[in-house]
């Protein structure tokens, strides 16, 4: 019985954060801003990610939320770099969830075109959490190994990229890169694959234009 009741609870909840998400979208339609949800584990490079991606954004408008479980270290380093970023800090819980975003709607500028979500450093709860977002990118980085796909199959099954990070390290590690597309297309077909060193600031020219692509095609 205390199972059953559990997944109630949890089917409750997801529920209620997809009727929050659908808000968010559409007032991110609304808008014009087009939001990219980026999931990883924790250290796979995400910060130094965005730090570059904000470089080829100089004619268009960006902003960043942060989600952390403690401090708001993330969104001061995004700020030195002189990039617009505001920070969740989720108290314990181990993903951003719609309601959390919604709070931070007053944050947003009236200018934002894109909206970039650093998710909590995780590859399981979040994958579950819509947060009205147009893109969902995973980012892996070589020092965690290759068998990341399989094993937290949900995050890859609901993105619509994937990034490999951190590939100047390959020559010093045992990551293989074709069991990796192989494990991805058992997953989804269809994934996007990109493979970039963020501290080299190498691919990320290639991810830029995926995301202004996308936003083309969604947002007509």
């Amino acid at each position: 019985m205390p199972e059953i009741i559990s997944e109630n609870v949890s089917i409750s909840l997801l529920k209620a954060n997809e009727a929050i998400a659908k808000e968010l979208r559409d007032f991110f339609n609304k808008k014009k801003i087009f939001v990219i949800n980026m999931l990883s584990s924790p250290g796979s490079g995400k910060t130094t990610l965005i730090e570059k991606l904000a470089h080829y954004f100089e004619k268009e408008k960006i902003c960043v939320l942060v989600g952390d479980v403690q401090t708001e270290r993330d969104a001061q380093r995004l700020r030195k770099a002189k990039i617009r970023a505001f920070q969740i800090v989720t108290q314990g819980v181990c993903h951003l969830e719609a309601i959390m975003i919604k709070q931070a709607l007053s944050l947003i500028p009236e200018d934002t075109e894109y909206l970039f979500i650093e998710n909590v450093g995780n590859l399981v709860c979040p994958a579950s959490y819509n947060l009205g977002e147009h893109l969902r990118i995973v980012i892996i980085s070589t020092p965690e190994g290759d068998d990341k796909i399989l094993k937290y199959p949900k995050a890859f099954l609901t993105a619509d990229a994937i990034i490999i990070n951190k590939t100047d390290l390959l020559p010093y590690l045992s990551f293989d890169s074709e069991k990796v597309k192989q494990d991805i297309f058992k997953i989804k077909k269809e994934l996007i694959i990109f493979f970039i060193s963020a501290l080299k600031n190498e691919g990320i020219k290639e991810v830029v234009d995926f995301i202004k692509n996308a936003k083309e095609k969604i947002m007509k």
